[in-house]
């Protein structure tokens, strides 16, 4: 059984703060179980793994979210421009999403997997690769119709301005 009383008691700024504590340790997980893989086998067998468990992931994710959101399995660009607001890490993450014409732009404009690396002296995670498994699937499980670009991610960066950069259309 689910105790909720410790969080039904809680106020809401409370709830908001444990959720970004929540993200960021999930996110720290993520991390950390990558870096393990990478410091034992390198670079390219951690992003082997880092891309089995996205695909699969991203999935679950978007279903999830699909579904507290009520959207139909045709919601399009703004059903998508909703559910990409509220993934596990929009609350920590400093992003940009645009809609227009058709096409939704989505960019991290910060990056807290590529800062984090960057203060412990590591190089980048060419994420490139991985994001694209995560963002086409996750924009796929939304709305099936949706395909998605990459503008700009590491290791192709073509827009330094953020920190990666993606289009979807229908």
């Amino acid at each position: 059984m689910k105790n909720k009383s410790v969080l039904e008691a809680m106020t809401k700024e409370q709830l908001i703060e444990l959720l970004e504590i929540y993200s960021k340790n999930w996110l720290a997980l993520d991390g950390v179980w990558f870096q393990s893989i990478e410091e034992k086998f390198g670079m390219d067998e951690a992003m082997i793994h880092d891309a089995n468990a996205w695909k699969r992931f991203t999935v679950i994710e978007a279903k999830r979210i699909k579904d507290f959101l009520g959207l139909s399995d045709h919601s399009g660009l703004e059903g998508l421009a909703k559910a990409l607001e509220l993934r596990f890490y929009g609350n920590i993450n400093n992003y940009e999403i645009k809609l227009e014409e058709n096409k939704l732009y989505f960019a991290n404009v910060d990056c807290r997997v590529q800062r984090a690396r960057e203060r412990k002296g590591m190089e980048f995670h060419p994420c490139k690769q991985v994001s694209v498994i995560e963002y086409e699937g996750f924009a796929k499980t939304i709305d099936p119709r949706i395909k998605c670009e990459c503008i700009s991610c590491f290791p192709e960066v073509t827009d330094k301005s953020v920190c990666c950069s993606w289009i979807f259309y229908i």
